[in-house]
């Protein structure tokens, strides 16, 4: 069994070869054959002499792709196309990896039991959460951090890993098909969702999905994302990726579908969380609501659009 790691950058050389240092040191039986590929994804800054400069100290081990079509999937995707191994585990470039990262992600994959893999992603260790901020049941937030964090004890997983900490077969991909372009991080548009669509995609056509918490990495929180503006935008694009994810459906009486969901969002959804966030004391469960309600707005505003873009084509 080969290994292909893919780390996709975009303008972070300095975190990136920290992030590429932990890779490159990791252990792994003498008998494992693996690489790392690193895709630039149109990067203006010392992207690639820091990539270049990995290649020349560990030759064979690293290689360098560009990917211009900016955007996360296309970047991922671009890895996959290029990938030589029969796994494939995915990256962050501002992670920090535990030396036994990889083999423990990928260990699970020897036999044909499982279609993927999911790690434990933590927090960066001296990192102090604010008071509004829960990061545990029954008021987790730990999403747009990153954090993906099922406790000590490996188990089949029934929602899909983060995008930081996961692997999957290469067969997978020519099976179902690589992330969504609509879908992933680009320049102008923070709508993710791309890694969790895939893996949905998958337990929904029964592929079965592991979850390794011994394959632990580590995700810094910058002070931009430990403010409360990060959170409600993060969420409000969360919204809006579940309603792409989701599409539009068939219209009903000749009406665009979007609309009724757009009436059923506002007379319950809407609502409700709206009630469950002016009503709370506890800050944590208060903001745990608004962020909902910020993602609710999200979902109506892309039905609105996805109605709009019904009517043009009609």
């Amino acid at each position: 069994m080969k290994i292909t790691v893919v780390l996709c950058t975009y303008n972070r050389c300095q975190s990136l070869a920290k992030a590429l240092n932990g890779i490159a040191t990791q252990i792994l039986p003498e008998s494992t054959d693996w690489e790392v590929l690193v895709v630039d994804n149109n990067s203006t800054d010392g992207t690639r002499a820091v990539a270049d400069d990995f290649c020349h100290r560990y030759p064979g081990r690293f290689r360098y792709v560009f990917e211009p079509n900016q955007g996360q999937s296309h970047a991922r995707n671009a890895g996959v196309r290029e990938a030589e191994g029969d796994v494939i585990a995915f990256t962050d470039d501002d992670i920090t990896v535990e030396p036994m990262w990889l083999q423990n992600l990928t260990a699970p994959m020897k036999d044909g039991q499982w279609a993927g893999t999911g790690g434990r992603t933590l927090l960066e260790r001296d990192f102090s959460p604010p008071p509004w901020l829960g990061l545990r049941e029954p008021y987790d937030l730990g999403g747009p951090l990153a954090q993906f964090d099922s406790g000590e004890r490996p188990f089949e997983l029934d929602r899909p890993p983060v995008g930081a900490n996961m692997a999957f077969r290469k067969e997978i991909f020519r099976k179902y098909g690589g992330f969504r372009t609509d879908l992933g991080t680009r320049p102008g548009s923070e709508i993710r969702n791309e890694d969790s669509e895939f893996g949905r995609r998958l337990l929904a056509a029964g592929e079965r999905l592991w979850y390794e918490p011994s394959a632990v990495v580590y995700h810094p929180v910058p002070d931009h994302r430990a403010r409360k503006e990060y959170f409600l935008k993060w969420w409000f694009d969360h919204g809006r990726g579940l309603v792409r994810e989701w599409g539009r459906g068939p219209a009903l009486l000749g009406i665009p579908r979007p609309y009724f969901n757009i009436l059923r969002l506002l007379s319950t959804a809407m609502v409700q969380r709206i009630w469950r966030w002016v009503s709370a004391r506890d800050p944590q469960r208060r903001f745990f609501w608004k962020c909902w309600v910020w993602a609710t707005a999200g979902q109506i505003k892309e039905y609105y659009r996805l109605a709009r873009s019904t009517q043009a084509e009609g």
